[in-house]
């Protein structure tokens, strides 16, 4: 039951318990037996409803007096699972009056309704009456809010205002969701925020905590890089919570996996609360125990968890009364075997994350700051107006300085380090220019300390280099000597803090204030200690992956001391070197020259996406172009980015250096969360030829921002923002930027699931595109009005080549113009060059809109739109619901639509009374050279031939004919086929009265009638059929279930139709072909006979006698067959080759002399 929305009303109370007992039957009877062992319960035990059963015996306890009655409310609070909230008022319920009576008698009229009686009082007697006092749940109520008073007391004395150092501003980072829980409910709204539980949606603090979300999935991990501010947040939260903010968590606890790295030993989870973070002045059990009531109102903080040393398996946890590592208890608070339903978040730096975290655990991600959130921060720093107005100034005006202050970490110390240089500085003097890169940052952050104390800095880096090597970052007195203590401490170096490693046993432990300041002073020491050799800085020069090997337990502690190597390697640092190392700046150059050595030796390497990165970033350091210049040429030209988090700072490391490179590159992201703000390091890269992004995290903020880089990189041939979840507000900036870039090639948003106007707009501005090759706008959606005007922009677009539309693709494919981009700049407004006209009139376009939900009306709309095209290569409307009358008026326009390839109309519920539709509308089309229809296939196709063919002559049409006929087996020859309809001979009446006067027969010649149902009837009617269809060139039966008596009927055709030179018959196969002869076909153009002169009939006709052939295969003929067979044959005129192959009979007959041969 939720205690938040309980009223503690005494017939709610009455309701209550008759419901928990309604739940717990044997329980009550067992009870009943106890207290009243001489009642019978067999009469209430046949009361069929549950809480009229419980109500009869509530009553019967009820009227045994107080006593009794007082003894069972307390069996029911100490055995039964009863929240404090409601026991103590429950308790007070022990008969002093008669109301609780009362309201049973009533319950079978209210049924332990909810609603507050307001004539019910209180009991006036006490729970200190009670004969059980050290059970008395209103004192532990008071124990534990006592507790909860402490908890928020001592966060407002550690954590102050949650902020540490001069100034003390915060300024909420930017946070994404990485991966969010599937089952969060968003549908209703949060009570402290409404989290987006999609990639890349943007999140505020209040959103980290949404009290609709299953117990399952209540772990929440920020992920950042080092600097981005997560123990910030992290103590920020604690401060706002203790403020009276987050009101929704009753407790608070945080803890930093730094300082858990000093236990040892196993713990239970009341030591880590109780012992290690803060003790209840009295009644711990009883406070833990309230703790575990109200779980999901407790919030654990975890910080630092890449820091934690000891790893823990997937499956390694802890019940409530079991002990283990600090690791472990944190795992088991993860996957709920201890508090269940409480809330866990923790802090981590992007990389290989420990297994014990749960898979529904959401990540969300730090970005730092943007120009925004720098400007704010810098305005609250600085609190005077003209202080703030000169910061800014030198900031915004400054580009490297700028790309370093996204880090909060670096933009405090750029704040700090102008704070100081500032009043100083000469009027025309640009202070920015002393801090270039994140080395001299700090290094201009300690020249502040004047005198420059050296032995001091190089003692500090000795602590700070033995830390890092031993993977340690708290230090106690003993590790620290006492005059660098001191000199830590007085400059802010240093932080100390109470250390717990056991019950009551506390130490002082000292850290630097930020982490990078420990690798920052060890790089120190390496570059000024005279013990340290090449070999040394070998081992630290190195190049770290951000994912963590197998063998190793944690992600290491060297993020920047690589980087604070190369920018110590600086010629501009030398001078600072040489007075802390007290050498002259020959010994230190030859130290410095020893780090661009390593540098170089890896620049010339093989590397991967992480490294390069940072490779990038110590390249930029050192400020040396020569070295930037090798790294910029040694990367490959297609450089990819797969599945790690980049930053702005990141992607500024790597234009810094491509400024150097004299060739052009192709920079893939696919993954890799991106920082919203990071495209602008773009802007100005003019090296970039392809620009691929692939993720779903980077939103229309990502969008927006890359517009104002695009037009400013001028080798940019590719753009892809594939399944970048950009919508109308990132396309409309996108637009407007794209038209900017003249020189684009390539252009993919797929995968964004664009609406209908934000496809119009993109595809809009392809004229001002004219380098445009291809434009993919798939996975989008659109209605089909916008797809017709998709096919108007295909139309009038001089460029448009194919537009390919199939369900989820929305492809453009583009003939770039002969002219350049810088002519069409020049004279945008000048008339049509004849140019242009030639190239308009002699373009093609292919057009292929399948499976797009076209029916029977969009036909005639689709034709209008087609006629505007001078030539069509292929017309692909598959997949579509067109039906017959659709399919009939595009094939009837398909003879004024220059079709000079292919109109595909397959898969459009064609029917058998269609396809004659469909035969009738072709017999005007003088350019189909191919038809093909299979209903059982669903395949229409109309193949066209091209406009040469068309104006060639009659004997170059014969020719043409005639190397159709000589094509390969494997090729059909072209014509009518209509193959695999289950065609039966009732429809041969109508399909050949279809065909009679068509062009395309007459011309062609070519009837395929194979895979049909005809049978011998069919045949029979067929042959009867076939003089009104004219000379043919070859009739093709085959599969249509025929016997010996269809092959007597076509026999006959060899004397009936003179076109029939050759028939084919092989049984086992099922392939029947009529063949005409092509060397005569040609003289052959109507009739059954051709007409001759009086008196020459005879003799021409002799000079044009063309030798027959019949071959029948795999065929068992008796006597009876075989004499029907050379009587049908004996008709036929001119030379007859016949051969017959029995099947499993004697040899082939030798052929019947025929009076003609």
């Amino acid at each position: 039951m939720d205690p938040d929305s309980l009223h503690l009303g005494n017939k709610n109370l009455c309701g209550w318990l008759v419901r928990l007992l309604s739940t717990k039957q044997e329980w009550l009877r067992a009870k009943m037996k106890f207290f009243l062992p001489d009642v019978d319960l067999a009469s209430s035990d046949e009361v069929p409803d549950l809480e009229q059963r419980v109500i009869l015996r509530l009553r019967e306890l009820q009227a045994q007096g107080p006593t009794i009655w007082q003894s069972f409310i307390h069996c029911v609070c100490m055995e039964l699972e009863v929240p404090l909230d409601v026991e103590v008022p429950l308790l007070s319920t022990w008969g002093q009056d008669d109301e609780f009576a009362r309201l049973l008698e009533t319950g079978d009229e209210s049924q332990s309704g909810s609603q507050l009686h307001h004539g019910l009082k209180r009991p006036c007697q006490s729970c200190e009456s009670s004969p059980r006092q050290k059970h008395c749940r209103k004192h532990r109520l008071e124990l534990a809010q006592n507790y909860l008073k402490l908890l928020r007391t001592s966060a407002l004395t550690h954590y102050g205002d949650g902020l540490s150092g001069p100034g003390k501003i915060y300024v909420p980072p930017i946070l994404q969701w990485s991966r969010a829980t599937v089952s969060l409910d968003t549908q209703g709204g949060a009570i402290t925020g409404d989290p987006k539980i999609e990639d890349g949606s943007d999140v505020s603090i209040q959103d980290l905590f949404n009290f609709k979300t299953p117990k399952s999935s209540r772990v929440t991990v920020l992920l950042g890089k080092a600097g981005m501010g997560k123990t910030t947040l992290a103590r920020w939260l604690s401060h706002k919570w203790a403020d009276g903010h987050l009101d929704n968590f009753q407790a608070l606890f945080l803890f930093e996996f730094r300082q858990l790295n000093l236990i040892t030993h196993f713990l239970t989870l009341p030591q880590l609360l109780f012992d290690l973070y803060l003790r209840p002045e009295s009644g711990p059990d009883v406070v833990f125990q309230y703790l575990e009531e109200n779980a999901n109102q407790v919030l654990l903080i975890f910080d630092g968890l890449d820091e934690a040393l000891y790893p823990c398996s997937s499956m390694e946890t802890v019940g409530p009364n079991d002990t283990g590592l600090a690791l472990t208890l944190f795992s088991s608070l993860c996957r709920g075997t201890l508090l269940p339903g409480c809330w866990v978040m923790a802090t981590s730096r992007p990389g290989k994350l420990p297994a014990c975290l749960p898979t529904e655990a959401a990540m969300v991600h730090m970005w730092g700051f943007d120009q925004l959130r720098v400007e704010e921060y810098v305005n609250h720093y600085f609190s005077d107006q003209p202080s703030q107005e000169v910061a800014l100034t030198e900031l915004l005006a400054n580009r490297h300085l700028r790309s370093m202050c996204v880090v909060p970490a670096l933009c405090h110390l750029a704040c700090l380090c102008l704070h100081h240089l500032l009043p100083a500085s000469l009027p025309d003097q640009s202070v920015a220019s002393l801090l270039p890169t994140m080395t001299q940052l700090y290094m201009q952050m300690l020249l502040t300390c004047s005198p420059l104390p050296a032995k001091l800095l190089v003692g500090l880096g000795e602590v700070a280099l033995s830390g890092l090597e031993t993977g340690k970052v708290i230090f106690y007195d003993s590790d620290i000597p006492q005059p660098v203590m001191a000199f830590g401490a007085t400059h802010h170096l240093l932080t100390s803090f109470c250390v717990c490693t056991g019950p009551g046993h506390q130490e002082t432990g000292y850290a630097f204030v930020h982490f990078s300041l420990q690798e920052f002073f060890a790089a120190i020491y390496l570059m000024t200690s005279p013990i340290v050799d090449k070999d040394i800085l070998a081992r630290h020069v190195i190049l770290n992956s951000p994912w963590v090997l197998r063998t190793k337990a944690r992600l290491g502690l060297t993020d920047h001391l690589p980087t604070f190597l190369a920018g110590l390697a600086s010629y501009t640092c030398r001078p600072f070197l040489s007075q802390v190392a007290q050498q002259d700046e020959t010994w230190v150059g030859t130290r410095q020259a020893a780090v661009v050595q390593l540098l170089r030796k890896l620049a010339t390497r093989k590397l991967k996406g992480p490294k390069v990165v940072q490779l990038c970033h110590c390249v930029a350091e050192t400020q040396e172009p020569e070295l930037a210049g090798l790294t910029a040429q040694s990367l490959p030209y297609q450089l990819p980015f797969h599945n790690f988090p980049l930053t702005y700072a990141d992607l500024a490391a790597l234009t810094s250096v491509l400024e150097h490179r004299a060739t052009p590159i192709q920079l893939e992201f696919e993954g890799c969360p991106l920082e919203p703000h990071c495209p602008e390091a773009l802007v100005g890269c003019t090296q970039v030829e392809t620009l691929s992004f692939k993720s779903r995290k980077c939103g229309d903020t990502f969008a927006e921002v890359l517009s104002r880089s695009l037009p400013t990189m001028g080798s940019l041939k590719k753009l892809g923002l594939a399944g970048s979840k950009i919508t109308a507000r990132g396309i409309s900036h996108l637009v407007q930027a794209l038209s900017l870039c003249p020189q684009l090639e390539e252009l993919s948003l797929q995968d964004n699931q664009l609406k209908d106007q934000e496809v119009l707009s993109v595809v809009e501005i392809m004229p001002s595109l004219p380098r445009l090759q291809k434009l993919d706008l798939s996975h989008s959606s659109f209605s089909i009005s916008s797809l017709f005007y998709l096919v108007k922009v295909a139309v009038t677009c001089p460029t448009v080549q194919t537009l390919q539309v199939r369900e989820a693709d929305l492809v453009f494919l583009l003939s770039p113009s002969t002219e350049t981009a810088e002519d069409l700049q020049r004279a945008p407004d000048l008339p049509e060059k004849d140019s242009q006209r030639k190239e308009s009139q002699s373009r093609t376009l292919v057009l292929r809109l399948q499976k797009c939900q076209l029916r029977v009306h969009h036909a005639e709309v689709l034709v209008e739109l087609l006629r505007e095209v001078p030539r069509l290569e292929e017309v692909d409307l598959s997949g579509n619901q067109l039906e017959d009358e659709g399919c009939r008026v595009l094939v009837e326009a398909a003879s004024h639509l220059h079709i000079t390839g292919k109109l595909d109309l397959s898969d459009n519920h064609l029917s058998v009374d269609g396809v004659s539709c469909v035969l009738r509308a072709v017999n005007s089309c003088e350019s189909l050279a191919e038809l093909h229809i299979s209903l059982l296939q669903k395949t229409v196709v109309l193949m066209f031939a091209q406009e040469a063919d068309e104006r060639q002559g009659t004997q170059e049409r014969a020719a043409f004919l005639d190397d159709l006929t000589s094509s390969t087996d494997s090729e059909p020859p072209r014509g009518i086929r209509l193959t695999h309809c289950g065609f039966l001979a009732k429809h041969l009446e109508e399909l050949c009265k279809a065909l009679e006067g068509s062009h395309h027969l007459a011309r062609h010649g070519h009837l395929d009638f194979s895979g049909n149902a005809l049978r011998d009837e069919g045949t029979a009617l067929l042959a009867q059929l076939l003089p009104g269809l004219g000379p043919l060139q070859s009739l093709n039966l085959s599969e249509n279930d025929l016997s010996l008596d269809a092959v007597f009927h076509l026999a006959q055709c060899l004397s009936t139709l003179q076109w029939v030179c050759h028939l084919e018959v092989s049984f086992e196969s099922q392939h029947i072909l009529l063949r005409g002869d092509k060397r005569g076909r040609d003289k052959l153009t109507g009739g059954c006979l051709p007409e001759f002169p009086a008196g020459a009939q005879l003799s021409r006709f002799h000079q044009h006698c063309i030798p027959r052939s019949f071959c029948l295969k795999e065929c068992q003929l008796q006597p009876p067959s075989l004499i029907r067979l050379c009587t049908a044959l004996e008709k036929c005129p001119g030379p007859l080759e016949v051969q017959v192959v029995l099947f499993l009979g004697p040899p082939p007959l030798p052929a019947p002399h025929s009076p003609n041969t």
